[in-house]
This record gives structure tokens, C-alpha cells and sequence, in this order.
């Protein structure tokens, strides 16, 4: 089997319909209602850019030839036509980043997209794009965050807004850094999601993916990368121990439906090398491979090609009452690895069990130990 193809198709099946849909104008006529109808109005930006989030590195990689550097050079298109249609005011997909609370989280992802591929997803675009994107991100700010793992999300946004080159308000990322720096970690590799510890996949949803890039974006945060990166390390071998021998992984926490999402900081510290010490690519790549395929075995996609609430299949109950059918596309996260090239040795290397299998095939491997 040729990995890296079974990769990046199931990406494009997955990010392929909402930004056609987005560039075309007509997400908003043809994206899915359905499911939990009361949040309807947040599924565009959303889909948008959660899409964005995790499909950026492949956008912005260099060298690609043949079916793949094609399907790449249609995807940029789409891209930079969907954030025109979404930041457009005058466009019919022109997207919500104001009402209530949920457009800072997904400007935010999207954010975060234009910090993973500036070249494609900033300086390509026509200037008035820029302009509207710009001023889009700009009133978010409206939205006080909570102080919890939403710090984050509006310390993002001001970080692409950074990079833009436009005036930042700096509290909003003062606010982030300070609290996730010191105020939140809990240890071993974990912080809290505000002051209360509950288990689930937000230290990989959000919490050291955001601060990560957040604090590289700004030189005078260069002495706190390196334990920021150490507890990022630590994080991401958690995650490896995590998945099981069949590809299954612990259905524990909110926001579960984001599937395999859940993997998004592995998936990073492969993309920015910053791989736990003792695992190889081989066995990541097997790791992660092994969730794509299970999930995927259960049914991702209705008829239509949206992808569909749940886990295994279609499992709405699994989804809390903030999740719309354009949440789910935080699973396209785990796809930061595409940004590789096909010869990386991530990509290359041998095929390696992953911890799980390595124990329940009872092979006798070193003990795991935490970190303060």
C-alpha cells in the first residue's frame, strides 16, 4: 500500500467538498442543517477553518510532481477562492465572526492555518482579500475569551495578525501565554483547560499546538520554547501509548467526535521534529495509520460526502450540544504530516508496531516514565 496516497486522498475526501463548496459561494445552501439544527449559523466557519488548520503544511509544501502536485495546485485555488467567498461581505458564504462566542474559536483555527502556510494562504492573496480577511480577524475581538483553553483562540488570532504586519492587541496574547506557561500545567506533559482538570484531547485539540506556534511567533517569547517544547514532547508520546493495537484509542472526555483530530500534536511533533525520544517515525506513522484506517472502517461520510457525527460510524449522541456537522472537521488536524515530502523519512521508513502492539505481542520494552 502506498501510505502517503491513502493519506492525502482521505484528506482531500475530507476538505475537498467544503472548500469547493466555500469557493463556488453556495456552502451555506448546500452544507448539512440537520444535525443539531440550533447551531447552524456557526457551521460554516467552522468547516472552513478547522479544514485549514490541518490541511496547511501539504499547502504550503514545495517539490510535489504528478497526481499529487495537481491535486495540491487545485487545492491552493480552492483555498484562496473559499477565503475570498468567506470574508467577503458582499458574497452570499460571507461567514459569521462576531455573534456570541464560537467565530473566535474558528477564526482562530483559521488562524492558525495562515501561520502553518503564510506563503499560500497570506501573500498569494489578491489584496482586497487581505483586506477583508484582515478586518474579519479583527472583529473577533468583540468576543471576550473565557480563561480556559480560549485564551488560546484569541492569542492566535492576534499572532496571524501579526504576521500580517497589522497593530496587535497584546493582552489578548499576554493573557494566553501567562496562563498556559505557568498557571495551567499540571505536569507530565498536561495542562488544564482552565482551573479544573477533566480528561479528554484538548492538550491535542488546542492547548500545545496553539502555544506552540503562538510563542514562536514572537521573538520576545523565545525563552520559554524550550519547555514548551519538552512538555509538548512528553504530550505527544502519551498520545503514541494511546493507541491501541487495532487503531481504537480511549473514547474519554468532549469532543469526541473530532475523531482523529485527537492525534493533531503527534501528527505535529513529526511535521516540526520534535519526536519522544525512543519512538521512531516508522512506528508513528504505522500508529496513526492504523487510526485513520479504524475510523474510517466504521464510516466517515454521508451520501453527500460530509462527514458524519461519531467515531465508528454514525454515533450523534456522542456529540455534546455545541457540535454542529461543521465541528467535525477538527479531524482533518491529524493531517499536519502531509506537509512532508513524499521522500521524508516519515514517510519512507520502515514499518514499525507502535508501543500497544509492542507490549500485547509481549515483547519486553522499557518502562514509561513521566516528567515534571
Amino acid at each position: 500500500m502506498d501510505t502517503r496516497k491513502y493519506w492525502v486522498d482521505l484528506m482531500l475526501r475530507i476538505a475537498e467538498p467544503v472548500l469547493t463548496a466555500l469557493a463556488e459561494r453556495r456552502l451555506q445552501t448546500d452544507f448539512p442543517k440537520e444535525f443539531h439544527e440550533g447551531r447552524a449559523k456557526y457551521r460554516g466557519l467552522e468547516a472552513f477553518g478547522r479544514t485549514m488548520c490541518g490541511i496547511a503544511p501539504w499547502l504550503e509544501l514545495e517539490g510535489l510532481t504528478g497526481e499529487e502536485a495537481e491535486h495540491q495546485a487545485r487545492m491552493r485555488h480552492l483555498a484562496r477562492e473559499a477565503m475570498d467567498s468567506a470574508t467577503d461581505p458582499e458574497s452570499p458564504d460571507f461567514l459569521d465572526f462576531t455573534t456570541q462566542g464560537q467565530p473566535l474559536v474558528d477564526a482562530a483555527f483559521l488562524a492558525h492555518g495562515i501561520i502553518r502556510a503564510p506563503r499560500e494562504l497570506w501573500e498569494k492573496l489578491d489584496p482586497r482579500v487581505k483586506e477583508n480577511l484582515k478586518a474579519a480577524l479583527i472583529s473577533t475581538r468583540i468576543i471576550t475569551p473565557c480563561d480556559n483553553n480560549w485564551l488560546l483562540f484569541a492569542a492566535m488570532v492576534e499572532a496571524a495578525l501579526h504576521l500580517m504586519g497589522e497593530g496587535i492587541i497584546f493582552m489578548r496574547v499576554y493573557n494566553a501565554v501567562a496562563a498556559f506557561s505557568e498557571k495551567y500545567y499540571l505536569g507530565d506533559g498536561t495542562y488544564g483547560d482552565g482551573a479544573p482538570y477533566h480528561f479528554d484531547y484538548y492538550n491535542s485539540y488546542v492547548i500545545h499546538p496553539m502555544y506552540i506556534d503562538v510563542i514562536h511567533t514572537f521573538d520576545r517569547y523565545t525563552e520559554l520554547i524550550p519547555e514548551a517544547m519538552r512538555r509538548a514532547e512528553r504530550y505527544a508520546a502519551i498520545l503514541e501509548r494511546m493507541i491501541a493495537p487495532d487503531g481504537t484509542y480511549p473514547i474519554a472526555g468532549r469532543s469526541i467526535c473530532y475523531r482523529f483530530g485527537a492525534f493533531q500534536l503527534l501528527s505535529q511533533a513529526v511535521l516540526q521534529g520534535f519526536v519522544p525520544e525512543g519512538l521512531s517515525l516508522g512506528q508513528i506513522r504505522c500508529a496513526l495509520t492504523a487510526v485513520l484506517k479504524k475510523c474510517e472502517e466504521g464510516g466517515l461520510f454521508d451520501g453527500d460526502g460530509w462527514l458524519r457525527p461519531g467515531v465508528y460510524g454514525y454515533q450523534p449522541d456522542l456529540a455534546e450540544e455545541y457540535i454542529n456537522t461543521g465541528s467535525l472537521y477538527l479531524c482533518s488536524a491529524v493531517f499536519l504530516v502531509t506537509g512532508l515530502a513524499p521522500d521524508s523519512p516519515f514517510w519512507t521508513s520502515e514499518d514499525e508496531p507502535w508501543t500497544s502492539r509492542r507490549v500485547w505481542s509481549g515483547e519486553n520494552i522499557p518502562a514509561d516514565h513521566g516528567v515534571k
